[in-house]
């Protein structure tokens, strides 16, 4: 039987997220689903630019920042110092959620490179992505305003994702 501050803690968890779906590893990285909102497609009902980059921006989130994950303290500090994004195929609002597959590309002291696929909704995991992306992340530390070397823990958790870049 779960107590009163148990179910409370469950709840206060759920509220934080930002999609019921907090993912899964496999074989390719991690992948989420991210729904896509009305709001998010241009004039000819693809997704927009800078929206695509939103949408992957809130796909690292169940897989880094939650709680539950070791790199969960980089919400207190973890910049963005390069993104590349190219469309290889069209991705519509009625393709939702979209499908994201993220990996570590490249992994360093105090930076690591995460790499993406994004598929449409119900598009074979093997099928070619209809975007690939890839984003540096600096892990940072707020309060020096320097970068932060990357823990031993938070290094063996992005290590079980290292795999080679998607071609682009």
């Amino acid at each position: 039987m779960t107590d009163h501050t148990d179910r409370d803690a469950d709840e206060n968890t759920a509220e934080r997220r930002l999609f019921a779906d907090d993912g899964q590893r496999t074989e390719r990285g991690y992948e989420v689903s991210v729904p896509v909102r009305w709001s998010d497609m241009d004039v000819f009902q693809h997704i927009n630019h800078a929206r695509m980059v939103t949408l992957l921006e809130e796909a690292r989130i169940p897989w880094l920042f939650y709680d539950d994950k070791p790199t969960a303290q980089m919400r207190k500090g973890c910049l963005v110092a390069d993104l590349h994004v190219k469309y290889q195929g069209q991705i519509r609002h009625d393709e939702s959620p979209i499908r994201v597959t993220m990996f570590v590309e490249k992994l360093r002291a105090v930076d690591f490179t995460v790499g993406y696929e994004v598929r449409p909704y119900g598009a074979d995991p093997d099928s070619k992505p209809a975007v690939v992306a890839s984003t540096q992340l600096v892990s940072f530390d707020i309060d020096t305003q320097r970068p932060r070397r990357i823990p031993p823990a938070e290094k063996a958790y992005l290590q079980q994702f290292l795999r080679e870049p998607v071609t682009r």
